[in-house]
């Protein structure tokens, strides 16, 4: 199997168990889902537009946000992933969120790249000219066929919305561990304080998660 094939067919597969790893490593606070909401709700406003106009093989798409870019879905993913990043408030988690984006799918882009290429000819060499890969264009590509508007009903076909439930779902799981982690934080302190001496010093640490407390949140 060769490796643009590979990582894509592995990029979701791979996802689970980082999600796993991010969320156990994870030290969120409220302020930091907050902000973290609402850097993901630019990125998750991105992917909406984008589904409005995408139409897949159909037709090469290049109406809406892909005047802008050749891949807002994934421009879009980015900052939802920055957006998760910073609602884990620590470095090991976000680090490997935005390595895990940047190697997987900067190598699925340019296969995509390839397949659309060979689907759509000289049409998409002339949009691939005008319009970059990833980082937007300040205004919109005036292209052949370039006059389109958002459908709701393409957008629903897209199932884009599904994006919007995991990042939600994501956010609330957040809030569950900040909840968790502080509740042991004050009871930690709290079991300091009604037994000092040496017998404190068998005081659970307060950054360990208690498995059982976090099921029951959920």
């Amino acid at each position: 199997m060769r490796a643009p094939a590979f990582f894509a067919r592995w990029r979701v597969r791979l996802g689970y168990p980082l999600a796993i790893i991010v969320l156990v490593l994870a030290h969120p606070t409220p302020q930091s889902i907050l902000y973290g909401a609402l850097v993901g709700s630019i990125g998750l406003l991105i992917r909406a537009l984008a589904a409005g106009h995408l139409h897949k093989q159909a037709v090469l798409t290049v109406t809406g946000p892909y005047a802008y870019t050749r891949n807002p879905l994934y421009f879009g993913s980015a900052i939802l992933t920055l957006g998760v990043a910073i609602a884990t408030h620590s470095w090991i988690p976000a680090l490997l969120l935005l390595g895990y984006f940047a190697l997987f799918y900067s190598i699925v882009m340019r296969r995509e790249e390839q397949e659309l290429r060979v689907h759509h000819g000289s049409f998409f060499d002339d949009y691939a000219r005008s319009v970059p890969l990833f980082v937007p264009r300040l205004t919109p590509a005036k292209l052949a066929g370039g006059e389109g508007a958002f459908s709701f009903a393409q957008y629903k076909k897209n199932r884009e919305y599904r994006a919007a439930i995991g990042f939600l779902f994501l956010l609330l799981v957040l809030l569950a561990i900040s909840h968790v982690r502080s509740t042991q934080l004050r009871l930690s302190a709290e079991l300091a304080e009604a037994t000092p001496g040496p017998s404190a010093q068998a005081t659970p640490p307060p950054h360990t998660i208690s498995l059982t407390m976090l099921i029951s949140m959920l």
